[in-house]
């Protein structure tokens, strides 16, 4: 989905993209590179090309819940809601998508709690 964008930023490696609290308009497709996802400090997942990041804050308008650090340098094509709804709207695979990495994220906060 992310693969042939041309609207990108581009994150240096150690650049925070977003930390917990800040508010969020935006989620961002991975295009190239890798970002790490902390909760409560801890690693979460390490998000790689055709990965997204900030899927929650799209979808509920409330602030980040996790720190995105950029682990290399990476490329990240961000995605408002009218692009949200758009690609929902034109390949419906995505939302499926989409929520299916809401809850691998879920079970792995789920799984951090109990360790």
């Amino acid at each position: 989905h992310f693969r042939f964008a041309q609207d990108t930023v581009t994150f240096a490696a150690g650049d925070t993209i977003f930390a917990v609290g800040d508010p969020g308009e935006v989620m961002y497709g991975v295009k190239s590179g890798e970002v790490e996802l902390y909760f409560n400090g801890r690693l979460l997942e390490t998000v790689g090309p055709g990965g997204m990041l900030g899927v929650k804050t799209l979808i509920d308008a409330d602030p980040h819940t996790t720190t995105a650090i950029a682990r290399t340098k990476c490329e990240l094509v961000p995605v408002d809601q009218d692009r949200f709804l758009f690609l929902v709207h034109e390949t419906p695979t995505f939302a499926l998508l989409v929520m299916r990495v809401m809850a691998e994220r879920t079970r792995a906060i789920m799984r951090l709690a109990v360790t």
